[in-house]
């Protein structure tokens, strides 16, 4: 089992930047990738940002060069940086840890807002 705990989301205005934290606990030995997922009311969840064993990334196009994902090993963290925030950037943000059984484990979800 893997538990997970984010931090970070909140309201702020177009072109402005929020850090989103997720700690993981548990059997994280077993990780092959973890990662961020967004979803907006009345859409399909999708994936935001990921991170994997190898440190590689992969990124939405919608986010390439406004957002990074890094990982601290020694904290069992991974962020998510995003910078030039949009409205529809809107949505509630869920961090991700999958296994090398392919199993996955979901956060409980941060609001993320960007209004005027």
């Amino acid at each position: 089992q893997v538990q997970l705990v984010e931090s970070g989301g909140g309201l702020v205005q177009p072109g402005g930047s929020l850090r989103l934290s997720c700690a993981a606990s548990g059997s994280i030995f077993s990780m092959y990738a973890m990662g961020w997922y967004r979803q907006a009311p009345g859409k399909q969840r999708e994936l935001v940002a990921a991170i994997f064993t190898g440190d590689s990334t992969t990124y939405a196009e919608s986010v390439k060069g406004r957002f990074t994902i890094s990982r601290d090993n020694a904290q069992n963290k991974v962020y998510l940086q995003m910078n030039s925030l949009k409205p529809e950037d809107t949505a509630v943000y869920y961090c991700n840890f999958k296994n090398r059984a392919a199993v996955n484990y979901w956060g409980q979800g941060t609001q993320v807002t960007v209004s005027s």
